[in-house]
């Protein structure tokens, strides 16, 4: 029943849905039979709820988020698992929550007062604490367990059965394939290189091969190199006043000394991609 709470008339809500007082069901949201939504809270438009899926007071969804659906794990075999999100808690937009399976407790569950940001998905059997913090992005596998207070950076992955403790913070683009301690760090050791030129791209584009030849050349003169800053800097004015005249040339090292406060990528080789 929903008598105090506002549906806009193009939503789908099915017999037997619960819908608490003062909530809000937005435009073209779809409402399966077995969802409870608690008092005031807010689902934004286009939102699918569907399967044995609850949602505490005060929460909000937003538009394209998909909850409560069948498991992405070939061993569902159609039990009535569940799906539990807490109060106070915000799902931002295409955010994706399955529910449980009978391997996992039967049950996925988001605590308290967190913040779940776009694209994000959380696998079946996920239990996720209170006030935990989900960066865009962010992929959980099933089964895993993230205590309370916890922040994943965004695009970061973490494989099944993973356990993150309380506080802890994960780097974003880190893939966790390891328990974190409570109050623990984890970034991923990532370093971005140069691999060469993008010599096919070139091609497709309509450079000539000369033209090519000459920008590979310097590229190698220019990083050849660079074990200090002193000795890359030499390099790029050497090249500068080789190549005098050479737009392409010219418009890299341009883009290397108009270089904001972000560093230049190293290079490990002059290869071809």
């Amino acid at each position: 029943m929903y008598e105090n709470a506002w549906v806009h008339p193009t939503a789908i809500i099915e017999d037997g849905a619960s819908i608490g007082d003062d909530a809000s069901v937005g435009p073209y949201c779809c409402i399966g039979k077995d969802v409870v939504i608690g008092s005031n809270v807010t689902l934004k438009s286009h939102v699918v709820i569907t399967g044995d899926t609850t949602i505490g007071a005060n929460s909000t969804i937003f538009p394209f988020a998909s909850l409560g659906h069948t498991p992405q794990d070939l061993k569902y075999k159609g039990e009535q698992a569940r799906l539990e999100i807490g109060h106070d808690t915000v799902i931002r937009e295409y955010v994706t929550a399955h529910i449980g399976t009978e391997g996992g407790g039967m049950l996925t569950k988001i605590g308290n007062d967190c913040l779940i940001m776009a694209y994000c998905h959380v696998a079946h059997d996920c239990v996720i604490g209170d006030h935990v913090v989900l960066v865009n992005g962010v992929n959980l596998s099933g089964h895993v367990t993230i205590g309370d207070r916890a922040i994943i950076g965004g695009m970061s992955v973490v494989k099944q059965f993973i356990r993150i403790g309380q506080h802890a913070m994960i780097g974003g683009f880190t893939g966790v394939d390891r328990d974190v301690i409570p109050y623990g760090i984890v970034r991923s050791d990532r370093v971005t290189t140069l691999k060469g030129l993008n010599i096919i791209g070139l091609k497709r584009f309509g450079f000539e091969i000369d033209e090519i030849k000459t920008m590979l050349e310097a590229y190698r003169e220019m990083f050849e190199s660079e074990e200090s800053k002193a000795h890359f800097t030499k390099n790029i004015e050497e090249v500068r006043l080789k190549y005098i005249g050479n737009k392409n040339v010219t418009k890299i090292i341009e883009f290397i000394q108009g270089a904001t406060k972000n560093p230049i990528c190293t290079a490990v080789s002059a290869e071809v991609y």
